[in-house]
């Protein structure tokens, strides 16, 4: 049985998982085809495709783009992406140094709240590429100033909390061009998980389409039945492919472990309809 899953997350960004563990965890769990999809880099793609030829498992090269749009933060998946490409690098580089100088401002602004050491106790955690919150919120936790990663966003990592930095990332323009010119296809990650009204999200999905997007997430890890079924009738409505995907980061999280999502509606047309293999 065909299973696909394209939305997942590596010690390469936030995940918990290597590369090759995270291909082999794959391949426990039935799924058939993966797309490692790492935050703003493509690190892990040659390891995850080295373990996918062991583990007979089709690796689809893909990264997830951090996006400011209209004043939210959405996220841009790309599948399929050739990680060669020049431009593509050139602008996931240009996200990575933002996201480590956002670090050192998060890093700051807990020592003022009287939490010391915490660019030292993040940097632990993470790869030598991406240092991000969640990474923040696991010394966090360690350091007893949480009792678990839920409670470290909710009190120290959201607007008006002392961790909190705006972010600036990239263009929605730029980002589905640096996916479209290596080859691949842009897909809007979760978009029932983003707090705005439907009005915007179809804002956000026309814009989206309009600049030669690809598909969306309808099926996306945690996920309720009745949100797939809506995002379904957001597919069908804007003429995009369905991408289904767990957004797996760790094993200690049951509702998004791999290949684990609702399945893809039947009034939908799969994104992997369009591909070869």
């Amino acid at each position: 049985m065909t299973q696909f899953d394209l939305h997942t997350h590596s010690t390469a960004s936030d995940g918990s998982l290597s590369p090759e563990t995270l291909v082999a965890r794959a391949k426990q769990q039935g799924v058939t085809h993966l797309a490692l999809t790492d935050h703003d880099g493509t690190e892990g793609i040659r390891q995850a495709m080295a373990e996918a030829q062991l583990q007979d498992v089709v690796l689809i090269p893909g990264v997830e783009i951090s996006v400011s749009w209209h004043g939210a933060t959405v996220h841009i998946v790309g599948l399929q992406i050739d990680i060669d490409n020049e431009v593509l690098q050139q602008g996931l580089s240009a996200l990575r140094d933002y996201r480590r100088q956002r670090a050192i401002d998060i890093a700051t602004r807990l020592d003022k709240a009287g939490i010391p050491g915490a660019y030292e106790g993040a940097s632990q955690y993470a790869s030598e590429t991406m240092l991000g919150r969640v990474h923040f919120a696991r010394f966090l936790v360690e350091k007893g100033y949480a009792k678990d990663m839920k409670d470290v966003f909710k009190r120290f990592l959201v607007r008006n909390k002392p961790g909190y930095v705006t972010g600036h990332w990239a263009s929605l323009e730029d980002t589905v061009n640096w996916i479209t010119g290596a080859g691949g296809q842009a897909v809007i990650a979760h978009p029932a998980r983003y707090k705005m009204t439907a009005t915007k999200r179809r804002k956000l999905v026309a814009e989206f389409k309009a600049l030669g997007g690809s598909g969306i997430e309808v099926a996306s890890g945690a996920q309720h039945p009745e949100e797939v079924r809506t995002m379904a009738r957001l597919a069908t409505e804007f003429d995009l492919l369905a991408s289904a995907g767990s957004d797996f980061h760790s094993p200690d999280n049951s509702y998004t472990e791999l290949g684990k999502m609702t399945a893809l509606p039947p009034n939908v047309t799969p994104i992997w309809s369009t591909w070869v293999n």
